[in-house]
């Protein structure tokens, strides 16, 4: 992106005074311009200076990044994904009505969309008590399943996946218990011993055969599978000492995110204490220093604290604390099938919260050589451009004949970033025609020169002649709905 690019954050700034109750005059003399200068700025008919930039970051605590679109970006694609749906098909909205009721208010996208999804959740309900009823098999009482995972990434997503609270306790209980003295896997199986009085032993397959950790209360003892390599019983030790430790700062969190099913709670709970024990095994203020001296080496970063690939991706979306913030990092995990199992965007990424990912994006590709690291610089539609990394992580089986599951994390960043990681090397970052062209899935992008489409975009119409093959076997888009 040309440093001398305009910025044009109006709606944004608007937003910004509204909601710290300011009148135009006052924003104005708090940044040092005149009201009419700001009001000029808020209807976008003039660009925002980087001084005026830096005094707002200043005065009203800030990040620069929360005035560069990311939020009005995510956004429109989520109305853009909600509105491709054939009920709106009649509806008229172009893409720019979609921009600018994104730019307006983001929160009023947010609110659509939950509607659609309690629209989705009404609809799956139906249909199941349809089928129930006709194989004569409806049991009473029975819930049907809603999407207690989605509201929980959204939770998470709001947080930017950072939960200060958890990583100072962790950071305190890691010097507390010497965890970095040792392997880890041997401190926490004494903190728990001494902390808690909890023992630990390894239980043979055949007798977990479909179970990686177990805890016993009446004999105070925590069963690991021994399928789980060390990284792995490490992490479910420090899980199970987070419960033990956090259990309350947990509950709080949990009480205040305005979750209200049960099951969305308890999934709740579960993806905090995977937080905190990410936290206590690379602890925020030395894994985000390491991080920086190795450029984000995700291999030697793993070696240092005794983590996998994927826990060492992980943590790396969370290094949000103000003053010592690492890379902001997006990360998802998809299996063989394209099914998104694991999405967190602290870099603004779009991500399609009901479908997959785009065919051109090599997290598809590192399939075919486990283990190796792919890298790509990928740009989507609105010119944003990005470098992700790709590998391919394994999860224990259940013994001979039976593998062990297979992803591919994808991490990335935005393009401004990759030159602090090790795997930018060899790269001219410079160069915008070196991207892959992607978008966020088939269904909502737009570009009608992809050969790899798995059906056509929802917001064209579509031309097929009998005796002319296109690019894209859809035929050719000519007029947009």
């Amino acid at each position: 992106m040309a440093s001398d690019k305009k910025v044009f954050a109006g709606p944004r700034i608007r937003r910004l005074r509204r909601e710290r109750g300011l009148t135009q005059a006052r924003m104005a003399a708090d940044l040092g311009i005149s009201a009419s200068y700001l009001n000029l700025i808020e209807r976008d008919q003039r660009p925002v200076s980087v001084q005026v930039l830096l005094k707002l970051a200043d005065v009203y605590d800030v990040e620069l990044r929360t005035l560069g679109g990311d939020e009005e970006a995510q956004a429109l694609t989520t109305l853009r994904e909600v509105f491709s749906d054939p009920l709106f098909r009649d509806a008229g909205l172009t893409t720019q009505d979609l921009r600018e009721i994104a730019a307006a208010s983001p929160a009023a996208a947010d609110a659509i969309s939950n509607l659609y999804r309690a629209y989705q959740e009404s609809t799956v309900s139906g249909s199941m008590l349809a089928e129930r009823l006709a194989d004569r098999d409806l049991s009473e009482g029975t819930e049907a399943p809603g999407l207690p995972l989605e509201e929980v990434r959204d939770f998470i997503n709001s947080r930017n996946n950072h939960f200060p609270e958890l990583d100072d306790a962790a950071e305190r209980l890691y010097a507390k218990a010497g965890i970095g003295s040792d392997e880890p896997y041997v401190a926490l199986r004494t903190a728990l011993r001494d902390l808690h009085g909890v023992s630990t032993r390894i239980a043979p397959a055949d007798l977990m055969p479909h179970e990686l950790r177990r805890y016993d209360r009446h004999r105070q003892t925590i069963f690991l599978s021994e399928l789980l390599d060390q990284p792995g019983r490490s992490f479910q030790l420090a899980y199970q000492l987070g419960y033990f430790e956090q259990s309350r700062t947990m509950e709080d969190i949990v009480e205040a995110s305005g979750l209200e099913s049960d099951e969305a709670q308890r999934l709740c709970r579960v993806a905090l204490a995977n937080y905190f024990a990410a936290a206590l095994l690379m602890p925020y203020s030395a894994f985000q220093k390491t991080a920086e001296a190795t450029r984000y080496d995700i291999r030697l970063l793993g070696r240092r604290f005794g983590t996998s690939f994927e826990q060492v991706c992980h943590r790396l979306t969370t290094l949000q604390r103000p003053g010592a913030r690492g890379i902001p990092f997006f990360l998802i995990r998809v299996d063989n099938a394209g099914n998104v199992s694991k999405r967190f965007s602290a870099a603004g990424f779009h991500f399609a919260r009901f479908g997959g990912t785009c065919p051109r994006w090599n997290v598809h590709d590192a399939f075919r050589v486990p283990g190796e690291v792919y890298t790509q610089v990928v740009q989507m539609e609105d010119g944003t451009r990005y470098f992700s990394i790709a590998r391919t992580v394994s999860r224990a089986g259940s013994g001979i004949g039976v593998p062990g599951d297979q992803y591919v994390v994808g991490l990335g960043c935005e393009i401004a970033h990759a030159r602090k990681i090790v795997y930018s090397q060899g790269y001219d970052l410079d160069d915008e025609r070196g991207a892959m062209p992607i978008g966020v899935n088939c269904r909502l992008c737009e570009r009608l020169d992809c050969s790899q489409r798995a059906f056509p975009p929802l917001k064209h119409r579509l031309t097929v002649e009998d005796h002319v093959r296109g690019v894209s076997p859809f035929g050719v888009p000519v007029k947009a709905v």
